[in-house]
């Protein structure tokens, strides 16, 4: 494995030959793997993306994960649900607008094993909404987020970003939602967002909404907002990218909404953290082909798998 070394902005120095992964459950139809060897390709590094599915390893904490990788000298992971908001506590450094969010999903690994927390989720949601719906759809208008884990905290920041009004908040964890809000309030002002315990009657009053829940992906069946609830003159995001089009966006779309899945996010998101492994800026263009070629094998391939 070759050294590795930071530079003063906190990137890692290129190097040639490195070993990343990914942290999470549910996480086998990640395409992840394939969009980091597609980046050592164009850049003719020699990488391997290792998926670590705590669902595959039974009584295997964070902790102890975490601990593994830096032992084996990896050169950092991204972490995905359940885990955004555990891992920053585990962690020697956490980037400032990871710590404003609560929710760190990438994680550099320093030559000597420290570790520093980033969240890339913010920017990829945000990048993918202004080039597919743009900023005009969330902009002074009043959107609904379901989900107020580490993807939804990471969400709701990009939506202030891109300038909503305010921002109705609905999740079965009354606490998470709770802390959600709080954050949002201590850093944008009072009145900018609330607590909905009813989606389907918060999204009467909204222009858009945001599913940042695993519901709806592969292995985790179901739609956390009432279609009937859904209107042509709605837009409906959802963060989900297994599958491509979950059965909330099938409903949306027969409804007349516009609509857009997780592809767009993840590809965006995932750009800033190879950047951050590699120290080399990704081609987004080519890994947005990268991406499509890779779901339509996982998904030619589950086809063929279906019973």
């Amino acid at each position: 494995m070759a050294a590795q070394t930071a530079n003063p902005s906190g990137v890692n120095a290129v190097r040639r030959d490195m070993l990343v992964g990914l942290i999470g459950a549910n996480i086998q139809n990640s395409l992840s793997p394939a969009l980091f060897a597609d980046v050592c390709a164009a850049a003719g590094l020699r990488g391997y993306y290792h998926l670590m599915d705590v669902d595959r390893l039974p009584g295997r904490s964070l902790e102890d994960v975490l601990g593994a990788v830096c032992a084996a000298g990896f050169a950092g992971v991204n972490v995905t649900y359940p885990f955004k908001e555990a891992v920053p506590k585990l962690l020697d450094e956490v980037s400032d607008e990871a710590r404003q969010i609560g929710a760190v999903n990438t994680v550099t690994i320093s030559r000597d094993g420290a570790t520093k927390g980033y969240n890339t989720d913010r920017t990829g949601f945000r990048q993918s909404f202004e080039a597919t719906l743009g900023r005009d759809a969330v902009a002074g208008q009043t959107i609904l987020l379901v989900g107020a884990g580490g993807a939804g905290r990471a969400v709701a920041f990009a939506l202030f970003d891109l300038g909503v009004q305010t921002l109705l908040v609905g999740d079965k964890n009354e606490a998470q939602a709770a802390g959600l809000v709080a954050a949002l309030t201590s850093q944008f002002g009072s009145g900018r967002c609330r607590i909905e315990g009813d989606p389907a009657a918060a999204l009467a009053g909204a222009a858009g909404a945001v599913n940042a829940t695993p519901v709806g992906m592969t292995g985790i069946p179901g739609m956390p907002i009432s279609p009937a609830a859904i209107e042509a003159r709605h837009w409906v995001a959802d963060v989900i990218y297994s599958p491509l089009e979950t059965d909330l966006l099938k409903a949306a779309r027969t409804r007349g909404a516009r609509v857009i899945g997780g592809a767009g996010m993840c590809v965006h998101q995932a750009a800033e953290a190879f950047r951050l492994f590699t120290g080399i800026a990704p081609d987004v263009g080519r890994l947005h082909a990268a991406f499509a070629q890779a779901a339509a094998l996982r998904d030619r391939a589950s086809a063929v798998n279906q019973p």
